[in-house]
């Protein structure tokens, strides 16, 4: 499991915090940002896998942004599995 702190860019939220265990979304928090939105994003997320974040969020731009909270949401699951993934094989030595 790791608990990981996404610095997004060009959005509103400034982070995402969230715990990922194996490739399963567990818990997410955006930090700012459009308060409603944010949970409901966040709640559909948790429980999804990695790979289903990205295929459905990545790419979603917000008012001629080039990404978006869902954007960042699909960066920041992807920077934290492989963070997650290197770190299991530093402790086993692969």
């Amino acid at each position: 499991m790791i608990i990981y702190t996404f610095k997004t860019r060009g959005t509103c939220s400034t982070h995402i915090q969230l715990e990922l265990e194996g490739d399963i979304v567990k818990k997410v928090k955006f930090i700012n940002g459009c308060d409603g939105n944010s949970k409901g994003l966040a709640r559909l997320a948790e429980g999804m896998t990695v790979d289903e974040i990205k295929k459905r969020l990545a790419g979603i731009q917000c008012e001629g942004k080039h990404t978006s909270c869902p954007d960042q949401l699909a960066k920041a699951v992807s920077e934290a599995f492989f963070m997650l993934n290197n770190r299991v094989l530093a402790e086993t030595g692969i």
